[in-house]
């Protein structure tokens, strides 16, 4: 896994939210402490920070790729600022080069969120996960490489870190029943490990099927008024997920439709972070971030897996464009 990511370590952990946990508790995230991260991910990116006591700081996506809107980033730093988080959304690298650059400017760790997007390449063609301190991988099985349950894995390059991690996720243990730090079981189970090891050499033809439906896609609703994935010049995407905007307030109304059709869809994510209540404390109001909470209102997510056919790809299509466009 090292080798396919690009670093000198993948510290296999139980899961991509630990992934997150163990990488945040290994720069020492304490309570207090302020991370920068997006509004538009999965609640677990935000969740870890909590966790620990500190507090997500959200800024805007960018409308296009729905990542974090990297020159928003210096405007939110504050003196207790510690982290950046940028997630790889769908599939597609954020801009790692600027976020990176911001934060050695200003001293803070950069962790990756890759959970949905192992074997895509930012535009200077690293890998995901392995440009910042840690990079964080879930294998969870709905992932473009699955377990058959939780897993997920920690990346770096610097070894300190790597010592760190592998400490933390055995409850902080240093030597036979000596801890030198509070960690937890944060192990990856070695049925989940074996599978994944079986996986790991066919996920590049994986993908190669994603991109082929993929642009498949992308070619037959050029022509609607939905608004199409956006693929940034030189970015490998990986297509965890083809994600649509429908614009005019009928996202609602197509995914009815596609129900009517037995075409599964799905909405990631339909209500932003900072507008969750569990966050309602941090004090964000409906509009602090408009192009997060328009994405929450316009995306919807098609069918997209190595394994479907060329028929059942036409009749997503055709299901799509019954729908009055």
């Amino acid at each position: 896994l090292a080798e396919y990511c690009g670093v000198r370590h993948a510290i296999g952990v139980s899961s991509g939210t630990d992934a997150l946990l163990a990488a945040l508790m290994a720069i020492d995230i304490q309570p207090g402490d302020e991370v920068i991260t997006t509004p538009f991910t999965f609640f677990a990116t935000a969740g870890e920070v909590a966790r620990l006591g500190a507090k997500p700081v959200f800024i805007d996506i960018e409308p296009d790729t729905f990542n974090i809107d990297v020159t928003k980033i210096e405007a939110a730093i504050t003196p207790r600022c510690k982290a950046i988080i940028p997630v790889h959304l769908y599939g597609q690298c954020a801009d790692n080069e600027t976020a990176l650059d911001i934060a050695h400017r200003h001293g803070l760790h950069m962790i990756e969120d890759a959970a949905q997007a192992i074997g895509a390449r930012d535009v200077q063609g690293r890998p995901a996960g392995s440009v910042g301190a840690i990079g964080c991988l879930s294998f969870y099985p709905t992932k473009n490489l699955a377990a058959m349950g939780d897993a997920g894995a920690c990346l770096t390059n610097d070894d300190a870190l790597a010592e760190k991690l592998r400490s933390i996720r055995n409850h902080g243990q240093s030597g036979a029943y000596e801890h030198t730090t509070v960690g937890g079981n944060f192990r990856i189970d070695a049925l989940q490990a074996a599978v994944l090891d079986l996986k790991l050499p066919h996920l590049d033809e994986w993908i190669a099927a994603r991109r082929k439906i993929a642009a498949r896609y992308s070619e037959a609703f050029a022509d609607t008024s939905l608004v199409t994935p956006r693929v940034l010049p030189g970015q490998e995407h990986v297509w965890h997920q083809y994600t649509l905007r429908v614009p005019g307030g009928r996202r609602d109304a197509l995914a009815a439709h596609l129900t009517e059709q037995a075409i599964g869809h799905r909405v990631y994510y339909p209500i932003p972070l900072h507008l969750q209540p569990c966050f309602a404390d941090l004090g964000y109001q409906c509009g602090d971030l408009p192009e997060a909470e328009a994405a929450a209102e316009q995306v919807i997510s098609v069918p997209i897996f190595p394994e479907l056919t060329e028929a059942e790809q036409t009749r997503v299509i055709e299901a799509v464009r019954s729908f009055p466009l």
